[in-house]
């Protein structure tokens, strides 16, 4: 039987349900459109993987406390930040099945807010010393600004090979991975040994995480046979297509190349592409570089002493690769 999040959370059931509450008045604010604006960010909250990270990497490690509750709080004020630019950048009035911030209140005021949860990230840190905790949150949205640029610069000229992939989604998913661990590893000890490694495991962990993301735009072949194909059409060069482009005959790659530039808009065309990916390989050896991200944070893992912590946190990683959305 698959672990759900509700039996992974169990060691940390009460802290995350306390958690919500520090999170919202991390925000709080004496303008009133702001506090409508933070409490629908609250109530359309994820799978908060982040904080869960932040809580069991601080469980393995110590005595969560009110520093585990900033660290968790400091990651969510800044990359909630993050993914409101985000969506302002990208034009996109969706979330997580809920209506973005720009598409209900307008870019101008989704920017402000945006600045408003970094200004909030900021405070929380410096009002209580923090420094620690604001440098290793810092670092990893810098990094994933840094992702972002990089990606957009080379999806240009489609010239991204697979050591270029995989320093893209180092910077703009598995950053912030490696941040929640090193955190809630920095707010419990001061060993600067055991922060580096429980970042180094985060960032295996998002390594992970962000190739099984982009196999969901193929798995759907397998899965309804009706491919989506979404990345294709925004031009993403992802880890089973840069494969695949190094391994099909150079006519083949002409053409799926073409395809990207100049029908990928074409459902037909995408649906081709795909099928190459699927018979060149690309799925199953991004499937596996995948696998070994995975064993090498297991790996890593093994010098933590065991603990209901750790068993939660080991069942986190599995979830990770294993979700279906």
């Amino acid at each position: 039987m698959k672990p759900t999040l509700e039996s992974i959370k169990k060691p940390i059931e009460s802290e995350m349900q306390a958690f919500e509450e520090h999170f919202r008045d991390s925000m709080k604010s004496s303008v009133p459109l702001l506090d409508k604006i933070t409490y629908y960010i609250v109530k359309r909250k994820g799978k908060q993987l982040r904080p869960m990270f932040v809580f069991l990497t601080a469980g393995m490690l110590g005595k969560i406390n009110e520093s585990t509750f900033r660290a968790a709080s400091l990651i969510e004020l800044l990359h909630t930040a993050t993914l409101v630019h985000d969506d302002v950048v990208d034009d996109s009035f969706e979330r997580r099945g809920f209506f973005s911030i720009n598409a209900l209140w307008k870019n101008k005021i989704a920017v402000l807010v945006g600045d408003y949860l970094l200004s909030r990230g900021l405070l929380l840190s410096i009002d209580h010393e923090e420094f620690k905790l604001l440098q290793i949150v810092s670092n990893s949205v810098r990094q994933m600004s840094e992702g972002e640029l990089l990606q957009i610069e080379k999806a240009r000229r489609l010239d991204i090979d697979e050591q270029i992939y995989y320093d893209i989604i180092r910077q703009k998913t598995a950053t912030l991975i490696a941040g929640c661990c090193a955190t809630g590893a920095a707010s419990v000890k001061r060993d600067e040994e055991m922060i580096v490694l429980m970042r180094q495991i985060g960032e295996d962990i998002g390594m992970a995480f962000q190739i099984k993301d982009d196999l969901f735009d193929y798995e759907s072949i397998n899965q309804t046979g009706k491919p989506t194909g979404i990345d294709i059409q925004e031009r993403k060069m992802t880890l089973p297509l840069i494969y695949t482009l190094q391994h099909v005959s150079n006519d083949v790659k002409k053409r799926i190349i073409n395809i990207i530039k100049n029908d990928n808009t074409d459902k037909k065309k995408v649906a081709e592409v795909l099928v190459h990916v699927k018979e060149s390989g690309g799925i199953a050896y991004a499937e596996a570089k995948m696998l070994d991200y995975i064993n090498k944070a297991l790996h890593s893992l093994e010098q933590i002493p065991s603990s209901v912590y750790k068993d939660s946190f080991i069942q986190l990683i599995h979830f990770t690769i294993n979700r279906q959305v």
